[in-house]
């Protein structure tokens, strides 16, 4: 309660975040206690709005739609072949993995190899050579950048042609800087390119007359403060049940990413995906797998 009293105290109202879902789950509760509404740009667990309080919601899809989008593109790029999911245990990684798995099964392929790791490691050999074994032709990872980027470099030390695929969090610097030329055409999920945006052209110009380039989250964060400030000024209002209500009511969000609106739980609706493709340090939208659609 102590924080929640500091927040009260400072006049808070929203907070744009938080990255990952851990966080954002440990997080809410405090900002409930304090009535303060809070908007992620970037936590795709389901956990964060089906367990949340009033206060809990999202300008980014969730991670239940994307671990599926990503299943069932797979199994129809790879039937026959030998496909690997591995997992670093947190909220996203384990529920991004669960999902692409159930979608991937469902849909006629079975894994050769399902592990869990240990973030943070040195050293990834034990895991490699147990992919290295079962003659991986795919690794999907639900975790983040600094272990894909590791995992894959260590495969191209053996020769291993493998690909590496996952989710939104390996579309950063890092990835690449881990990586180095292991991780060219490696992929990731993730929402349609907000750059190529009609609506984001104005913003997009004045990150880079800052010299910073907008990539990643950064649009959804900025989205984030577009979704608070639309339903202050529709609301009259900075009272956080009072922008919860509104937003929730699936009122017309016009921001960076385009016209988006909220269901009940805070979530977008009609979330779209799309891949992502890295080449040369850097990645752009691509179409790699046959007949992928967006997400239900």
């Amino acid at each position: 309660m102590a924080v929640a009293n500091q927040l009260v105290a400072k006049g808070v109202k929203m907070v744009a975040g938080h990255y990952c879902s851990g966080s954002s789950i440990a997080a809410a509760k405090i900002y409930e206690a304090a009535g303060v509404i809070m908007i992620s740009p970037s936590s795709t667990s389901p956990i964060f709005t089906q367990e949340g309080g009033w206060n809990v919601h999202r300008v980014c899809g969730r991670d239940d739609a994307q671990g599926a989008f990503a299943g069932r593109a797979i199994a129809k790029a790879y039937v026959g072949k030998s496909v690997a999911i591995l997992d670093d245990g947190s909220v996203y990684g384990l529920g991004l993995a669960t999902m692409f798995k159930t979608a991937l099964n469902a849909a006629g392929v079975t894994e050769r190899v399902r592990e869990s790791y240990k973030p943070g490691a040195n050293d990834y050999n034990d895991l490699v050579q147990k992919l290295l074994s079962a003659n991986v032709e795919l690794i999907y990872i639900g975790g983040y950048a600094f272990e894909a980027g590791s995992i894959i470099r260590q495969m191209r030390d053996f020769a291993s042609s493998a690909v590496l695929a996952g989710g939104d969090a390996l579309l950063v610097e890092q990835f690449w800087a881990t990586s180095g030329t292991s991780g060219e055409g490696s992929l990731a999920t993730f929402a349609p390119d907000a750059q190529k945006s009609n609506s984001a052209l104005t913003v997009i110009e004045a990150f880079k007359a800052a010299d910073y380039n907008p990539e990643g989250y950064t649009l959804h964060a900025y989205a984030a403060v577009q979704a608070f400030a639309q339903a202050a000024a529709a609301t009259r209002s900075v009272d956080g049940r009072a922008l919860s209500q509104w937003l929730r009511a699936g009122n017309s969000l016009n921001t960076v990413l385009g016209a988006l609106s909220l269901d009940a739980k805070g979530d977008v609706k009609d979330a779209n995906f799309a891949w992502y493709k890295w080449s040369e340090g850097t990645y752009a939208e691509t179409q790699p797998f046959p007949d992928t659609v967006s997400s239900p």
